[in-house]
């Protein structure tokens, strides 16, 4: 189970308030973060439509059993705004199967442009949400998936990665 959220101008803290370590799938450059997670909540829609206070606990999965449906969610925080207070994030993402294969590859999508209500710093949910199900066809193995986030006004880019493994 993974918990996160912000507090103040330093990236990535747990529930306690203790800084959390930069991984390849929870990062931040220059005060821009991004975190990326593979869950099993399929009520994710449920659990991230409560009151800001409010911090959900998501069920993060490494493993995925055929036939298993499971959510990947992107978050970020601390966009660069314009003088109108909106934010212009775009995202590429791809999914490699086990054997190499680009499975899925997405560039350039839309992951949030509009006008940020609240802190910056609170942490917001980007705009592609992906499903993944197990196929029988599917290769056996560690699936990676890659997202690449990018603040198009502060002109940082943000490469994200995690993995699960088929089975």
């Amino acid at each position: 189970m993974l918990v996160f959220c912000t507090t103040s101008h330093a990236f990535w803290h747990d529930k306690q308030g203790n800084p959390a370590p930069a991984t390849e799938s929870m990062r931040s450059i220059q005060d821009f973060g991004g975190s990326l997670i593979v869950t099993s909540d399929l009520d994710w829609q449920k659990k991230w439509n409560t009151p800001v206070e409010v911090t959900p606990e998501w069920h993060t999965v490494t493993t995925v059993k055929q036939g298993q449906e499971v959510v990947i969610l992107t978050f970020f925080s601390n966009p660069k705004l314009n003088d109108e207070r909106l934010a212009n994030i775009s995202c590429d993402i791809k999914v490699i199967q086990p054997d190499g294969v680009v499975a899925s590859n997405h560039p350039d999508l839309v992951c949030f442009r509009g006008e940020i209500k609240g802190s910056t710093y609170n942490i917001y949910l980007a705009e592609p949400v992906m499903n993944f199900i197990g196929e029988p066809t599917d290769p056996i193995g560690m699936w990676t998936v890659e997202v690449t986030l990018k603040d198009n006004i502060r002109k940082v880019v943000l490469p994200m990665k995690t993995t699960f493994t088929l089975e």
